[in-house]
């Protein structure tokens, strides 16, 4: 035996000298498979039962390993077994090799004994137990203790555990411990003879042990069948694998809460950003609901890649009445605290002007100058979109035909296999918002030409409105108020809202029906007192609503005063 293991050893040291029951405390991300055993010799065998697990702490934001894999095994494993060192399945991904040993060989044997790991031809493993055993207290207590991370800092979320089958056996004489990577690896460096004297071990029950329901940590889900025979590439994308993570490791998803104010009877648009802290694809997407005053409006299928973020929204009609409205925002497919938004709905009530009259006076009036108010005319944000990228390769599975007279030759049953992943892309939105404003004498003025009128007649407001977007109709609104300000009152004090003519992108409005005009005329008189010179209107263009707010922008124009409707009137006898 001794001649057998150093012969094993000098081999293995030539090929790998050429480059190449407490309560539930975490969530397990795993499954297993496997079963049945093909018929082993005094030197290639497993004794069904003999597993264990390796068990790796990583760190979730960069998926880097920060303890020092530990092995736990229900039986007390000898010092002297072959073993390739405490290695985990990321790190081979990163680019460890296998590096063989004899000697210093470690595992912990824990008071409360491990499920079974491996399925075999008499035993069905029981995945839940397994679930149930390293996402219990105990386990994650232990774990704690033996790798020197406070048990606090485990389980805070920016952490996760990350577990592997380990098979103790013996191959061509020698006793070894391997996890299904090391074994794949190992498979790959003896040209595929662990595959040939081992395969029902090291190729289904072993692998299949363990693997990811969801796509985790940069290892794709797996599914395949959970009792077949695998593939060295198969094995060291997908298989011999699980995660124990944590209620707050998806951290975004992160949900903001906003406040908002809103005009009364008006579409807008309310948004949220979520980030994600783990990358969204079909495989899990989120979903995002808000409820507002009994309603719901659900956003399905929303993909993000990890570390990054985007708004999600939804358009809605405020209440003809004020008042003030919670939004719950809710997150599903995700770890999240659930959120809210809150919806100040305020009147838009208009200041409007007192009647003016033949005989007002305004001997200190000074003209101010047109207010320049905070406006803001253009939003960018946008959305996730993701999309599979195939890419096919060839799987090789080698089987050993025999020729008849003990002979024989390999051959190769693979098959191409897509091992492609998702990519994203991002859809870039834009809106850019502009408006202009024509004020000019009203008809019955009759003595106006052009822009030039006297004082004491009325003018007219036209407002045309312009929201240039490649966005979707769910995501924008056209302007929908207008509010115009008046230089006899110095832009404050009194104001009227304006009626929108016509709504939509290329909205317009104007002056509402005056109650003091013979005509009922859309109309606003200017005061019979104001002084020759320049008379401007201000108005501010609001209500256009993205998920990056709300636009406006404010405009002005103006008439010509140059003396009073007194002019007009000529006093004489009648002939």
């Amino acid at each position: 035996m001794k001649k057998i293991t150093a012969f094993l050893i000098c081999l293995l040291m030539v090929l790998f000298s050429i480059p190449s029951n407490a309560y539930a405390v975490g969530d397990g991300n795993f499954d297993g498979g496997g079963g049945g055993m093909g018929n082993g010799s005094s030197q290639n065998f497993w004794n069904p039962g003999n597993d264990g697990v390796r068990v790796t702490i990583i760190r979730t934001k960069d998926q880097m390993p920060v303890t020092e894999p530990i092995d736990f095994s229900n039986q007390n494993q000898p010092s002297s077994i072959v073993h390739f060192g405490k290695v985990s399945k990321i790190q081979y991904r990163n680019g460890d090799s296998l590096s063989p040993q004899v000697n210093r060989y470690v595992s912990y044997q824990p008071s409360e004994p491990l499920p079974r790991i491996i399925a075999s031809s008499s035993y069905s493993i029981n995945i839940e137990a397994t679930k149930k055993y390293f996402c219990s207290e105990y386990a994650l207590k232990l774990i704690s203790d033996i790798t020197g991370m406070s048990y606090e800092n485990l389980i805070n979320g920016d952490y996760k555990v990350l577990l592997e089958p380990i098979a103790y056996f013996t191959f061509q004489g020698a006793y070894m411990a391997m996890t299904a990577h090391e074994a794949a690896l190992y498979d790959e460096a003896l040209g595929g003879q662990l595959r040939a004297y081992m395969v029902s071990l090291t190729h289904k029950n072993l692998p299949l042990a363990l693997y990811l329901q969801t796509s985790d940590m940069g290892f794709p889900a797996w599914s395949g069948g959970s009792d077949q025979k695998v593939s060295d590439e198969e094995i060291k994308s997908y298989l011999g694998i699980g995660i124990v993570r944590f209620s707050d490791a998806d951290k975004g998803v992160d949900v903001d809460s906003n406040t908002y104010e809103y005009r009364c009877d008006t579409d807008v648009i309310s948004s949220i950003t979520v980030k994600t802290d783990k990358r969204r694809t079909p495989d899990n997407p989120i979903s995002v609901t808000f409820s507002v005053n009994g309603q719901n409006y659900t956003l399905n299928n929303i993909y993000i890649p990890e570390g990054e973020s985007q708004k999600v929204w939804f358009k809605w009609h405020t209440p003809k009445t004020p008042q003030t409205l919670s939004i719950a925002v809710s997150v599903s497919g995700a770890a999240a605290k659930s959120s809210s938004i809150t919806a100040n709905i305020v009147e838009l009530k208009e200041k409007t002007p007192p009647n003016p009259t033949a005989n007002d006076k305004n001997n200190n009036f000074s003209q101010s100058n047109i207010p320049s108010k905070v406006e803001k005319t253009s939003a960018t944000w946008g959305e996730w979109d993701c999309y599979w990228e195939p890419k096919w390769v060839w799987e090789s599975d080698w089987d050993w035909v025999s020729d008849g007279d003990d002979s024989g030759h390999w051959e190769d049953n693979g098959e191409w296999v897509d091992r492609g992943d998702w990519k994203y892309r991002w859809i870039a939105y834009y809106a850019n918002f502009s408006a202009t404003m024509n004020v000019k004498p009203d008809s019955k003025a009759p003595t106006a030409y052009s822009k030039t009128m006297k004082s004491g007649y009325g003018i007219n407001l036209n407002v045309v409105t312009n929201l240039n977007s490649n966005a979707p109709a769910s995501a924008i609104t056209g302007a929908q108020n207008v509010i115009s300000y008046y230089p006899e009152f110095n832009y404050q004090t009194y104001d009227r809202v304006l009626d929108m003519i016509n709504s939509g992108y290329y909205s317009s409005f104007q002056l509402r029906k005056n109650k003091y005009s013979t005509y009922n005329n859309r109309t606003h008189f200017t005061p019979i007192w104001y002084p020759d010179g320049t008379y401007s209107v201000y108005a501010e263009v609001i209500d256009v609503w993205t998920p990056d707010g709300m636009l406006s922008t404010n405009v002005n124009d103006y008439v010509n005063i140059k003396g009073s409707l007194y002019d007009d009137w000529h006093i004489g006898p009648q002939f």
